[in-house]
């Protein structure tokens, strides 16, 4: 069994620092990818409403036969739903969908620009949090812009922010901005959609460890703080990519993975997404 260290966030909650991510998992699918994953010793999960997933991965919490309190579970709010209310009735339609009477963490997904309603949707975050219907409120894909405007029009500060990061994007002003601001940086997209599996910088540094292109991303993200999400449907990835506890790469793997950057996305740019 593999062991996750946890981050602690700003409020005292305890966020396992590698979970499992499920952005394109099909319901009907979910539920043994997460119930793999259990297996291999995950036990924090990232889905999302617009996944269309959230009902497989609570038939896997359901089955598990795991404790709810060691569990770590995320979901995040679409844009479509922004809003007081709607926020509100969406959040609702989430638990149900769940199974669950609470998550552990619920995030706006997209600031959404044009739509200019992630302040009042904040706000409603803040009343569900509350009333301890979630243990902590953060947002997905937030510049600094809008980060600040939060800070100035609203109560609390996003917890988290999760945002598309790996060795081509590694994001390093926003991270720091995250960091000054006592918001923990979770990373998506943490291998790139596999764009880095085959490149040769990082296999050569894999080859020092007898470990996977995969795994030393993983393992690069958690030697910065970042809280990682590879998303997997394959057994035998799942668990490789929870195996990078035994190993800890050096000042010149680290270097010479800053040297990968690239700026390129491999999804859509926050600023113009909506």
């Amino acid at each position: 069994m593999n062991t996750v260290p946890s981050i602690t966030l700003d409020n005292g909650v305890e966020i396992p620092q590698l979970g499992l991510g499920v952005w394109q998992v099909e319901d009907a699918l979910a539920t043994d990818v997460v119930t793999t994953a259990f297996e291999a010793g995950y036990r924090h999960i990232d889905t999302a409403a617009i996944y269309g997933n959230e009902a497989g991965v609570g038939r896997a919490i359901a089955a598990s036969g795991l404790p709810r309190d060691e569990l770590f579970v995320t979901t995040k709010l679409w844009n479509s739903e922004q809003g007081y209310d709607s926020t509100l009735k969406a959040f609702d339609q989430s638990l149900e969908r769940l199974g669950l009477e609470s998550v552990d963490l619920y995030l706006i997904h997209w600031q959404s620009l044009k739509k200019d309603k992630y302040v009042d949707t904040w706000k409603a975050f803040e009343q569900l949090y509350a009333d301890k219907r979630i243990r902590a409120i953060g947002v997905s894909n937030f510049h600094e812009p809008a980060l600040k405007r939060l800070f100035d029009e609203t109560t609390i500060r996003p917890a988290v922010n999760q945002i598309e990061l790996h060795p081509a994007l590694p994001q390093d002003e926003l991270r720091a901005f995250n960091a000054e601001n006592d918001i923990v940086t979770q990373a998506w997209s943490p291998l790139a959609s596999g764009e880095l599996i085959n490149n040769d910088v990082l296999k050569t540094i894999g080859a020092k460890y007898g470990k996977s292109a995969a795994q030393v991303m993983i393992r690069w993200h958690l030697q910065l703080g970042n809280v990682v999400l590879p998303k997997s449907v394959t057994p035998s990835r799942i668990e490789e990519n929870i195996a990078v506890f035994d190993f800890q790469l050096d000042n010149d793997d680290m270097a010479a993975i800053a040297d990968l950057e690239t700026g390129v996305r491999t999804g859509g740019d926050p600023d113009k997404f909506d």
